[in-house]
């Protein structure tokens, strides 16, 4: 009997393997309803715009909200009322090898990869990218911080 090829996961469907939230990013549209699915994340038209919108938003909580350690990061990331926030935060920190709320710096290149491929590989179970994370992590956005207040 053959076997039956299994679903990509919901994230990978929708070229979104952050899991973001539909909020109107350019390029995304809201994901269509279907059996099970309430529509609720972006949808993009190529895995590489979702990988560029993951890593805005990570440079968005960096740069913009001055999230500094895994732990703040993964805390706005997914929230404890929607998910298993302190496993995420573990995970996350052990892939990058560092303690939760150890400082991660300003926004690299290898940082930034490294934090996406934990958090695709969190939220979809795998990571098929391989290096086209690496290339989008690259490819800085322009960001400023703003001055403190």
């Amino acid at each position: 009997m053959p076997q039956t090829p299994t679903r990509p996961p919901r994230g990978i469907r929708n070229n979104n393997p952050g899991n973001l939230n539909f909020a109107h990013q350019p390029g995304a549209v809201l994901e269509p309803a279907g059996p099970g699915i309430t529509p609720r994340f972006a949808r993009f038209s190529t895995s590489e715009a979702g990988l560029m919108a993951l890593r805005d938003q990570l440079c968005r909580y960096m740069v913009r909200d001055r999230l500094d350690t895994v732990a703040c990061i993964i805390s706005q990331w997914a929230p404890p009322a929607e998910n298993d926030t302190r496993r995420y935060i573990d995970t996350v920190a052990q892939v990058l090898g560092v303690t939760p709320d150890t400082v991660l710096g300003p926004p690299t290149a290898t940082l930034l990869a490294s934090l996406m491929e934990a958090i695709i590989h969190y939220e979809n179970g795998q990571n098929p990218y391989g290096r086209l994370v690496a290339q989008v992590a690259a490819a800085l956005p322009a960001l400023r911080q703003t001055p403190a207040t």
